[in-house]
């Protein structure tokens, strides 16, 4: 494990610094892949400058020598799913799970994170973050794996949410999700 836990800010927030990033252009098909109601895949790909194709890929935006910060935070979907079912006893499993009664919030947690260790990196370089790391081809399950963090396919317990702080490269059209 190369990547050194050096903070939690809150219970569930936490950030790593790594060079150890896994990257595997093959982890874009995950657009494609079919779900519920979306038998195409995700209806986001080629529409949204943060989705492929328009997304560069990591190499060709962030200096990967320069390592990176991951950030994210933990999402108690299993809690937030009894909390549903509490106060919607009719619904069935895919309403109480549906990412519309959580991801905003979790999306927001995320968001707080970022900027936390946005201002930690202040005067430290300069520092982009992207958070759909995915779609710059970076598998997140293993680089999450190689810093000692499993995620759940598919959450049942925890959710967590995955964004990533680097440094640009000197030169290029850096079009990506970084903000």
């Amino acid at each position: 494990m190369n990547g050194l836990r050096v903070a939690i800010v809150e219970e569930h927030e936490m950030q790593t610094f790594t060079k150890d990033i896994v990257i595997d252009i093959k982890v874009r098909d995950l657009c494609f892949k079919p779900y519920a109601n979306h038998p195409k895949g995700c209806p986001n790909f080629g529409k949204r400058a943060t989705c492929p194709p328009q997304c560069k890929l990591l190499a060709d935006v962030f200096d990967l020598d320069k390592g990176f910060w991951i950030v994210w935070i933990e999402f108690n979907f299993e809690s937030h799913v009894n909390r549903m079912c509490k106060n919607h006893p009719d619904w069935t499993q895919r309403q109480l799970e549906c990412c519309l009664y959580w991801q905003g919030q979790a999306n927001k947690n995320l968001r707080v994170e970022i900027q936390d260790v946005g201002y930690y990196l202040q005067g430290r370089g300069v520092w982009k973050v992207t958070t759909c790391p995915e779609a710059m081809g970076v598998n997140v399950t293993e680089t999450m794996k190689k810093i000692g963090i499993e995620l759940e396919w598919p959450p049942k317990k925890i959710v967590r949410k995955v964004a990533m702080f680097g440094q640009l490269k000197l030169t290029g059209d850096h079009g990506c999700s970084c903000q």
